[in-house]
C-alpha cells in the first residue's frame, strides 16, 4: 500500500487541483448567481495550497512516478510555482472585468483551473502520453474560454478558428510523435534519447516526425508560419482570456519544447536547429514589422508575443544548458511582462468600455502619473531598454546563439528588436505627450492597484538585478538535464 502512495506522492500538487476543481464546480452550482466570489475565492485557496505542496516536497533530484510516465524534478517543481503565481495575478486582475461584463461565473474559474491542470501535468510529462494528455487539457479548456462570452460573434469565431487550427496542429503533433515511436520503439523520452543516441538506420521516417514534431510545436508557440490564429483570438477573445492565454500557457510551451527536443532528441540537435533558426528569423521579423500598422492594442500585443517567442526560439536552438537556461528566464519574463500590459488594458477598462485601443491610452499621465510610469516601464522592458529585465532576457538569449557561433543570427536579432521598439515607445509618446480623450476618473480595486504597481516594479527590480532569477532558471535546467 506504501508503495502505492509512494508512486502518486510526486503528483499530489495535481491531485489537489483535480479534487478543488470539482469541488469549486459543484459549489458553485449549489449557491448559484449571488455568491460568485465564492469560487474566486476558493480558486486562490486551491492556487495556495497547490503551491504549498509543491514547495513541501521541492525535489532535488529527478524522480520517476506512475510507472514513468511522470517527473518530478527542479525544472517542474520550479515552473509550477511561476504558474500558480501568473494564475493567481491573472486572476486578481480579471476580476472587476468579469463583474462588468457578466463573465464573472464559476465557468470561468473552473476552466481556468483545468487549463492550469493541463500545464502542470506538461510540465511534469516524462513520456509523449503524459505530454500529449496535458496538451489537449490545457487546449480544450483555452477553446471554451475564448468562446465563453456567448453573445460575443467576435469571441466565437476567435473560438472557432482556434479550434480548427489547434486541431490540426495536434494532428501533426501526434503524427510526428507517432513516427518517432515507430523509429524508437519507445514513448517514454529518456528510452527514445538513449535508442537515438545509438544510432538507427530509419533516417527519414526519424526526420519527417521530427519536421511534423516541430510544426505542432510552432503552432503551439504562435511561431511564423503557424502564427495565423494569434492576433484573431488575442484581439476576439475577452481581455481577461486573452490575458490568461498570454502568459501561463507560454511557460508551459516553452517546457513542451525543451522536454521533447532538448530531452527526447537532444541527440537530433542538427536536424531541428535549423528549423528553429528559420522559425525563430521569421517571427522576429513579420511579428516586429506587422506590430507597427496596428491601431489595437490587443493585436499589436498579439505580433509582439509572435516577436517574443521568436527570440525564446533563440535559446533553445542553441542546444546546450545556457541556451535553455536563458530561454526558460525569457519566457519567465515574457510572462511577467504580458500579465503587466493586459493587465493595464483590464484596468483602464469599464462597463461598455474596452480600453484595446492605442487612442486610449493617450495622455494617460495626466491622468494617472504613476499607472503611466507603470506601463512605460512595461513597455521599456518589451522593447529591450535597459535598466529593465527585458534588456537582460534579451542579452541572455543572444549570449546562448553567439556561443554556438551563430553570430550572424544575433545580428539580425538585435536589428528586429530595434524595429520593434518603435511600436512599444509610440504608446509611450501617446501617454506622456498627447491630450487625453477620456478624461474620467480610473477606478481600480486597491488590491488590483497594488499588484499592478508590484508587476511594474518587478520589471525594473528584475532588470537591476536579474542574477537570482537566473541562478533558479540555471539550477533548474542543470538539474534536470
Amino acid at each position: 500500500m506504501s508503495d502505492f502512495l509512494n508512486q502518486f506522492a510526486p503528483a499530489l500538487p495535481e491531485i489537489f487541483v483535480l479534487a478543488m476543481v470539482s469541488l469549486i464546480l459543484v459549489t458553485d452550482a449549489a449557491l448559484g448567481e449571488g455568491r460568485r466570489y465564492v469560487a474566486y475565492a476558493l480558486s486562490l485557496v486551491t492556487l495556495a495550497g497547490a503551491a504549498f505542496l509543491t514547495l513541501r516536497d521541492f525535489s532535488g533530484m529527478p524522480e520517476l512516478a506512475l510507472g514513468g510516465l511522470f517527473i518530478d524534478d527542479p525544472l517542474s517543481d520550479a515552473l509550477k510555482l511561476f504558474l500558480y503565481l501568473t494564475v493567481a495575478v491573472g486572476l486578481v486582475y480579471s476580476r472587476d472585468y468579469l463583474q462588468a461584463r457578466g463573465l464573472y461565473k464559476g465557468e470561468f474559474f473552473v476552466l481556468a483551473l483545468f487549463a492550469l491542470l493541463g500545464m502542470m501535468v506538461m510540465v511534469s510529462a516524462s513520456h509523449f502520453l503524459t505530454l500529449y494528455l496535458g496538451l489537449e487539457l490545457l487546449s480544450l479548456s483555452l477553446y471554451a474560454m475564448v468562446a465563453l462570452q456567448r453573445d460575443s460573434s467576435v469571441a466565437t469565431e476567435a473560438a472557432m478558428k482556434y479550434f480548427v487550427l489547434g486541431a490540426l496542429a495536434s494532428g501533426m503533433l501526434l503524427y510526428g510523435m507517432s513516427m518517432i515511436y515507430g523509429v524508437t520503439g519507445s514513448l517514454a523520452l529518456a528510452d527514445m534519447s538513449h535508442a537515438l543516441a545509438d544510432g538507427t538506420d530509419l533516417r527519414i521516417p526519424l526526420v519527417f516526425g521530427i519536421v511534423f514534431i516541430v510544426a505542432g510545436l510552432a503552432f503551439k508557440l504562435g511561431a511564423v508560419p503557424f502564427h495565423m490564429w494569434v492576433p484573431d483570438v488575442y484581439h476576439g477573445a475577452p481581455t481577461a482570456v486573452t490575458l490568461f492565454i498570454g502568459s501561463a500557457p507560454k511557460i508551459a510551451a516553452f517546457v513542451f519544447v525543451v522536454r521533447i527536443l532538448g530531452q527526447g532528441l537532444e541527440s537530433q540537435v542538427a536536424e531541428w536547429r535549423d528549423m528553429l533558426v528559420i522559425l525563430a528569423v521569421l517571427s522576429m521579423a513579420l511579428g516586429n514589422i506587422a506590430a507597427i500598422a496596428q491601431s489595437n492594442l490587443k493585436r499589436m500585443l498579439a505580433y509582439s508575443t509572435i516577436s517574443h517567442m521568436g527570440f525564446m526560439l533563440l535559446g533553445i536552438l542553441a542546444g546546450s544548458q545556457s541556451g535553455y537556461g536563458s530561454a526558460m528566464f525569457y519566457v519567465l519574463v515574457y510572462a511577467l511582462m504580458s500579465l503587466g500590459g493586459f493587465g493595464m488594458i483590464l484596468l483602464l477598462s469599464r462597463a461598455g468600455f474596452e480600453a484595446d485601443q492605442l487612442d486610449d491610452f493617450k495622455g494617460l499621465n495626466r491622468r494617472s502619473p504613476w499607472l503611466a510610469f507603470l506601463m512605460l516601464l512595461l513597455m521599456f522592458s518589451m522593447a529591450g531598454i535597459p535598466p529593465t529585465v527585458g534588456f537582460y532576457a534579451k542579452l541572455a538569449v543572444l549570449q546562448a546563439v553567439v556561443e554556438i557561433g551563430y553570430v550572424w543570427l544575433a545580428v539580425a536579432a538585435v536589428l528586429f528588436s530595434l524595429i520593434g521598439a518603435f511600436y512599444y515607445l509610440r504608446i509611450v509618446k501617446l501617454m506622456y505627450f498627447d491630450a487625453p480623450h477620456d478624461t474620467s476618473p480610473i477606478a481600480a480595486s486597491p488590491d488590483v492597484r497594488v499588484i499592478m504597481s508590484a508587476n511594474g516594479l518587478a520589471v525594473l527590480a528584475l532588470g537591476i538585478l536579474p542574477q537570482p532569477l537566473m541562478a533558479v532558471c540555471m539550477h533548474a535546467i542543470g538539474s534536470s538535464f
